[in-house]
């Protein structure tokens, strides 16, 4: 519990804490690449997943409570089609969002799917929105969160197809690495008898880096 806790202070005070940067480096390579750079497109999809923390976040809060294989396969199946439905689409036809409003939704994700472990919406409304629509919608935002900032750097139009679905097969290898990572975590986690108790305080304190990840951007959108 001592890793959560910390997390918290180190997402209020994430510097630039816009949650689908590209680094300068990678900026810069995006914007001068032409022609099929497939390797180099699947390394960069690879990359944001796995530095992606709103997508880690968010994966954490949709696996918490899923214990069968084909139980999380279909979750994250439904994450990673709707991620890449807009992303490749969003790009491909130029549909961009402004990068705070779609960050701020995103962070918004997270909120909802710890209130969603902690059972917050039956107690509310008496009724639980389907856990796999919720899954899927937010997948199709993370991924015009990625389009949106892919879009900026105006990539080269010559191999971009090809380029473009390298890059989302280097984020799924990258959600598949990651998601592996967070399961085992979880396998031990689960394993000890106090997890029953910490499993509630885990879902708040990620309901808080979610708020966290929401007001930043809400903040960056009033001051840009």
């Amino acid at each position: 519990m001592r890793y959560l806790w910390a997390l918290v202070p180190w997402l209020l005070g994430t510097q630039g804490a816009m949650a689908h940067a590209v680094t300068q480096g990678d900026k810069g390579y995006l914007a001068q690449v032409s022609g099929e750079q497939i390797p180099s497109f699947v390394y960069l999809g690879a990359k944001h997943m796995v530095t992606g923390y709103d997508h880690l976040l968010f994966l954490f809060g949709v696996i918490f409570f899923l214990y069968g294989v084909r139980q999380i396969g279909a979750y994250v199946s439904l994450f990673a089609l709707g991620h890449s439905l807009t992303m490749l689409a969003g790009v491909w036809f130029g549909i961009g969002i402004n990068p705070y409003i779609i960050d701020a939704i995103i962070g918004f994700s997270v909120v909802y799917k710890a209130l969603d472990n902690l059972g917050a919406f039956e107690r509310w409304f008496g009724v639980r929105p389907s856990p796999k629509g919720a899954v899927f919608v937010f997948g199709l935002l993370h991924g015009f969160g990625l389009a949106s900032k892919l879009l900026d750097y105006e990539i080269s139009s010559d191999g971009l197809l090809v380029n473009l679905v390298a890059f989302n097969v280097g984020v799924e290898l990258g959600q598949i690495t990651a998601l592996l990572l967070i399961l085992m975590v979880m396998h031990q986690w689960r394993a000890m008898p106090r997890f029953a108790r910490q499993s509630y305080a885990a879902n708040v304190l990620l309901m808080i880096a979610g708020f966290a990840l929401m007001f930043y951007q809400i903040a960056g959108l009033m001051l840009a």
